[in-house]
């Protein structure tokens, strides 16, 4: 606040979107669907015309911690000059009593705290008799970021705008009040970064059935290309589901702690409109292709959630599902150009994306601080051990059903010259160790396949690979 504020009256503080770079009932919704869906779910449908009482009963749930809740670093400088001035700072929020005095106690503020108490949700015209009734009208300045807070400015001696609210600032500076405005706003490029587009090149996997079935025709090709894009929808509306569930883990991670919502760089409910409306338009893109692909991919969406909700916290099942989510990446190819799924492919595919799944606890376990399991996760330093030995597994059944496929009437049919098929199980074979070597040594970012995309020798390494593959189906 300006200096001119004299010290007599308080500065007043909303939480949500002001003092906080995030909003503590959906902050709160996100923990609980995380740690108890069911029960969350239930609370919601119970209490959704109640936001007093839903607001309570998500409370009783979860707890966000508030040493990890983002803070708008300019609305906290100025909380510290006024109570350095001598002034007194009070929170008053429509979020809940519990989840708002935990934030002040955590910030040292020693005021009292206005909050909604599961009968009465504070926000408003509620909000602003509730500070009439304490400091009195003009009695108090006021700090918050949205246009329901406008009977609270107009009843307010200085208001503070945090955002960008032209409308409103006219408003009250007509009515005498004097305003001081914090533009504060998100971008496109922090939201676009969190739908994590460099993770679509996984979905170059659906392609792979109609490049077995030596199948390069245009129809084909564009059929893929389109469920690819579905995929990748689908892929990204997920990303952003699990970031809102992973908010409190991610803000504990060395480096998912700069993910734009765990910042606060991003609103959560931008998030949940995105996440929804490329949730939407992937199915009505697979439904365009065939129903089939509709199935496929509300199959992926609704695994994928139970990744997100569940299996991510439970010891090698979360392996096992994400290994089964890049093999129905196979299936979504097979089933958009209509070709068959060879089981040899699937049979393949299947323990190679098991390998890269220990991989990727491998190398987060690697580039671990402690010895305590991984936040979110199952996984501790002392499963290193079982992490390789089913990653080496893994890889080792991959090149045998490789191998059986090579004596395979099919595999003669489609790759005269056999000899050169072993051959590329030479770089196929050394790709795996590199990358097992690369996770065990911490020496990957923490997503395999991106890491894959980038590094010169693997490349070099699957480059010669499908080389060799090329030459054995050239008859000789």
């Amino acid at each position: 606040m300006t200096d001119h504020t004299t010290r007599s009256k308080p500065l007043v503080l909303d939480v949500d979107g002001t003092f906080l770079r995030t909003d503590l009932l959906l902050e709160n919704f996100w923990l609980a669907l995380g740690r108890r869906p069911v029960a969350c779910l239930l609370a919601v449908g119970r209490n959704l015309n109640d936001r007093a009482a839903l607001k309570h009963a998500l409370a009783g749930l979860a707890r966000p911690r508030a040493e990890l809740l983002p803070v708008n670093e300019r609305v906290a400088a100025l909380a510290r000059r006024s109570r350095k001035r001598g002034r007194k700072v009070v929170l008053a929020s429509g979020s809940d009593r519990s989840l708002v005095e935990a934030v002040a106690r955590e910030h040292g503020f020693t005021g009292p705290v206005l909050a909604s108490d599961g009968r009465t949700n504070l926000t408003g015209t509620r909000k602003a008799r509730a500070l009439v009734d304490a400091f009195g009208a003009r009695g108090f300045d006021y700090a918050g970021d949205s246009p329901v807070d406008l009977p609270v400015w107009e009843q307010a001696e200085n208001a503070i705008l945090v955002g960008h609210l032209p409308q409103i600032a006219r408003r009250l500076a007509r009515r005498g009040v004097n305003v001081e405005e914090y533009h504060e706003a998100w971008n496109l490029r922090d939201l676009l970064r969190a739908l994590r587009p460099h993770q679509w090149v996984k979905n170059v996997l659906l392609f792979l059935p109609l490049i077995a079935a030596h199948r390069v025709d245009l129809p084909g090709l564009m059929i893929v290309f389109f469920a690819a894009l579905a995929f990748s929808l689908a892929a990204s509306s997920i990303y952003v589901v699990n970031d809102l569930l992973d908010l409190e883990a991610d803000r504990q991670h060395p480096t998912k702690r700069n993910r734009p919502f765990a910042t606060g760089a991003v609103p959560i409910k931008v998030g949940m409109v995105t996440a929804a409306g490329l949730g939407l338009y992937s199915l009505l893109l697979a439904f365009i292709i065939s129903p089939a692909m509709l199935g496929v991919v509300a199959l992926y969406m609704v695994l994928s959630l139970a990744y997100s909700l569940r299996f991510k916290r439970l010891r090698w099942i979360d392996i096992a599902t994400l290994a089964g989510l890049y093999t129905l990446r196979v299936l979504a190819g097979a089933v958009a150009a209509q070709v068959p799924a060879s089981g040899f492919l699937v049979a393949f595919i299947f323990p190679v994306f098991l390998t890269l799944a220990c991989v990727k606890r491998l190398t987060e376990l690697a580039l671990a601080s402690g010895e305590a399991p991984l936040p979110g996760r199952g996984y501790a330093r002392r499963d290193r051990g079982d992490l390789l030995n089913v990653a080496i597994l893994g890889m080792l059944g991959a090149l045998m059903v490789f191998f059986l496929y090579s004596l395979s009437d099919a595999a003669m049919r489609l790759y005269p010259t056999r000899w050169h098929l072993w051959l590329a199980m030479i770089p196929l074979g050394g790709w795996l160790v590199r990358m097992v070597v690369m996770g065990w040594k911490g020496k990957q970012d923490y997503d395999p396949i991106v890491f894959a995309m980038r590094d010169k020798y693997g490349l070099a390494l699957i480059a010669l690979t499908l080389t060799f593959m090329f030459t054995a189906a050239i008859p000789a």
